[in-house]
């Protein structure tokens, strides 16, 4: 009779056991592995988010890829990454395509504002730069803007707002946005266009000797003057103010949505605001006086 008992208890413990082990490998929010694309414009505040989340989270593994926006919004379709960081506004054809090949509603996690910025040389005498200049030096055959590369988050965004197309546009390329800014002073007449993630990093001793090579030019709009400082991201009254936002193809709660509930949370939009961008999501301190 004990033998038999014996038997059957060793039966369920070993029941258990196996059923411990499946769930260990079990997807969850807290362990695992994922790849995230993000344009280089983004690149920073997406890799601070993930050493974040990885801190955190110990048992989870996250991959930042360098890719240009559109493409990474392709790979994404293609399920070769679980997130992709976006910037530009989809269209309703794009927005359709993802909702069909995902299967998912289109609901963009907003966690940052960012800006596109235009810089000159530091020695340059122009001291800021208007809507229409941008507008009309698009369309010139002198190619006055440098951008990162075509595909890029820059190109789409500036494009969105002139209400263009990128193939319609005239412009040079340096590839990297950090190149754009080592390489601007060979072309002193030429005005480099970057993301301000790309230096707004307070403290940081990279950030700042790629900052001080180049001076930001305000944007003029509808006769007033309208830097990147943090109010006028706030606001969006800089007319370069961009809001980034994750998609994932995740339909459940694994590491793809537990690593953009942590970053649209006041953990992640701490590190937001410690890179130097406008946290989407702002959360009020109370303090109690006694």
């Amino acid at each position: 009779m004990k033998s038999s008992i014996k038997i059957i208890m060793l039966f369920f413990l070993s029941i258990i056991a196996v059923s411990c082990k499946r769930e260990d490998k079990s997807p969850s929010y807290h362990k695992g592995e994922m790849t995230i694309f993000t344009d280089e414009s983004f690149k920073s505040v997406t890799e601070a988010l993930a050493e974040g989340y990885m801190i955190n989270y110990p048992e989870t593994k996250i991959k930042v890829v360098t890719k240009k926006e559109d493409l990474g919004f392709l790979d994404l379709l293609r399920n070769k990454a679980r997130i992709v960081v976006m910037s530009k506004d989809l269209s309703p054809e794009e927005i359709k395509t993802y909702e069909e090949q995902v299967d998912l509603k289109f609901l963009p996690a907003k966690f940052a504002a960012d800006a596109v910025i235009f810089i000159v040389p530091k020695d340059s005498p122009k001291k800021s730069i208007s809507m229409e200049e941008i507008s009309q030096g698009m369309q010139s055959e002198n190619k006055e803007f440098i951008f990162d590369g075509t595909n890029s988050s820059n190109l789409n965004f500036v494009a969105q707002k002139l209400k263009k197309q990128p193939k319609d546009l005239k412009f040079s390329v340096i590839p990297g946005s950090k190149n754009v800014i080592e390489e601007l002073n060979k072309y002193p007449d030429k005005i480099g266009v970057i993301g301000l993630n790309t230096f707004s990093r307070p403290y940081d001793k990279e950030s700042e000797q790629l900052k001080d090579k180049v001076k930001i030019l305000p944007v003029e709009y509808k006769g007033k003057l309208y830097t990147t400082d943090f109010e006028n991201l706030r606001k969006m009254n800089y007319p370069f103010t961009r809001v980034l936002y994750f998609l994932t193809n995740e339909g459940n709660f694994n590491i793809a949505n537990g690593f953009i509930r942590y970053s649209c949370t006041q953990l992640g939009q701490m590190i937001v605001q410690k890179e130097g961008l406008q946290p989407y999501n702002i959360y009020g301190r109370e303090v109690q006086m006694r």
